[in-house]
C-alpha cells in the first residue's frame, strides 16, 4: 500500500510578494523569480538546478542586508522589490546544532524549562529550603552539582586520543546537589523530569496547563520520542531543525510577520513525520507568517500552495525557471521533471 498525503482542496490565494530580478549567480540563467507570501511556496527541481543558489546565496542574504543585518556575501542581481517591509525578520531553519553549551537541551532551547523550574520552585519543600527557580538550573551555580557544572560527567582530556567522558562521582549523573534531588513533584524529582520523553511529560504534567502548552510544540512537530534533557549534541541535522521549528511555533504572540526559509525538512522523515511538519507550516501560516521551501519531496511539492520549479536539468542545463505557479499546472509543463512524478 503506498501513503500519501492526501493536497489541501484549495490552495492558498496571495497578494504580497518578494521579486529577484536578473538572478545570474553560479548557472542561474539572469532569471526573474516571484515568491508570494503568507503561503507555503516550494522551489522544486534536480539536484544542481540552481534551488540553494537562488534561496540561500541571494534571497536569504539579500533581504537580511535590507533589513540591516549581518549577512554573508549576496549572489549575483540586479534588484529586489515587492513588499520587504512586509516581513519584520527571516529566519534560515537549517539543520546547523543548535545550542553552543554542552547543557544545552530542547527544552531550554525552546525556553519551556523555566516553566519546569517555576513549578519545582513552588514545591513546600523548595519554599522552606529557600530554594528559587534558579536553583533548579543546571547552567548558573546554586543548585547544580558544584564538581561537574551539572554536565553529569566530567571530561579527561587525553593528548593524542578521543576525550574520555566519566560520570560524575559526586552526583552520579544527575547533575543536581542530594538537597534539590529531594524536592518532588507527584513524587519526582528534577532530573527524573529530564529523563522523561516529551509524550511522557506531556501525560505526567497535565495538570499544569501552561507547562505542557509549553512543550507541546516538540510533540507537535513529531519529536514526541526525545528526552526533556537530552544533550543537543545528539540530535541528527533534522531534530535540531525541527526543535528550531518548535521554538516558533511555542511564540504565539510573535511581533511582525516572519518570512521562514526551510531547506529540504524532510531529509530522514518518517511518512508520519512529514505530515506533522505539513501541519506545522500550516500553524505558522495561519499565524500570518510566510514559508519558502527548497524540497524534493512530492508530498511537500504536492501540497504547496505556489511552486516555483527550476531546471531542466543540473549544472549548465539548469538555471531556468520551469514553472512558477499552482501545483495543478506543473502536470502539462513537459520539461518539467517534477511535474512527471507529481502525477
Amino acid at each position: 500500500m503506498v501513503l500519501k498525503i492526501k493536497p489541501p482542496k484549495n490552495v492558498r490565494k496571495w497578494n504580497c510578494s518578494i521579486k529577484i530580478e536578473g538572478a545570474r549567480q553560479h548557472n542561474l540563467k539572469n532569471i526573474d523569480v516571484e515568491f508570494p507570501l503568507n503561503v507555503l511556496c516550494v522551489v522544486s527541481g534536480v539536484s544542481g538546478s540552481g534551488k540553494t543558489t537562488l534561496v540561500k546565496h541571494i534571497l536569504y542574504p539579500a533581504l537580511q542586508k535590507i533589513k540591516g543585518e549581518f549577512a554573508d556575501k549576496v549572489g549575483f542581481h540586479k534588484v529586489i522589490t515587492g513588499d520587504i517591509e512586509t516581513i519584520s525578520q527571516i529566519e534560515m531553519i537549517d539543520q546547523n546544532p543548535i545550542g553552543k553549551s554542552s547543557r544545552s537541551n530542547p527544552v531550554t532551547y525552546i525556553k519551556a524549562y523555566d516553566e519546569i523550574r517555576d513549578l519545582f520552585a513552588k514545591q513546600p519543600l523548595s519554599k522552606m529550603r529557600g530554594f528559587l527557580p534558579k536553583h533548579f538550573s543546571f547552567n548558573v551555580d546554586g543548585g547544580r552539582c558544584d564538581t561537574c557544572k551539572g554536565e553529569g560527567e566530567q571530561i579527561v582530556e587525553m593528548q593524542f586520543l578521543a576525550d574520555v567522558h566519566l560520570t560524575c562521582e559526586v552526583c552520579g549523573g544527575k547533575r543536581f546537589k542530594e538537597e534539590v534531588l529531594e524536592v518532588t513533584y507527584k513524587s519526582k524529582n528534577v532530573f527524573d523530569v529530564l529523563e522523561m520523553s516529551v509524550d511522557e511529560a506531556i501525560n505526567f504534567f497535565y495538570e499544569e496547563k501552561g507547562l505542557v502548552r509549553a512543550i507541546q510544540p516538540l510533540s507537535n512537530v513529531g519529536l514526541g520520542y526525545i528526552k526533556l534533557g537530552q544533550s543537543s549534541a545528539t540530535l541528527s541535522g533534522g531534530e535540531a531543525q525541527r526543535v528550531k521549528l518548535a521554538s516558533f511555533l511555542g511564540k504565539t504572540k510573535t511581533s511582525g510577520k516572519i518570512l521562514f526559509i526551510f531547506d529540504e525538512p524532510t531529509t530522514g522523515l518518517h511518512f508520519h513525520d512529514i505530515e506533522k511538519l505539513l501541519s506545522s507550516f500550516n500553524a505558522l501560516i495561519e499565524q500570518g507568517h510566510s514559508i519558502i521551501v527548497i524540497e524534493h519531496n512530492m508530498e511537500i511539492i504536492r501540497s504547496a500552495d505556489w511552486i516555483i520549479d527550476l531546471g531542466p536539468e543540473a549544472g549548465d542545463e539548469g538555471g531556468n525557471i520551469i514553472y512558477s505557479g499552482k501545483p495543478e499546472g506543473i502536470k502539462k509543463i513537459n520539461e518539467s521533471l517534477t511535474g512527471k512524478f507529481l502525477n
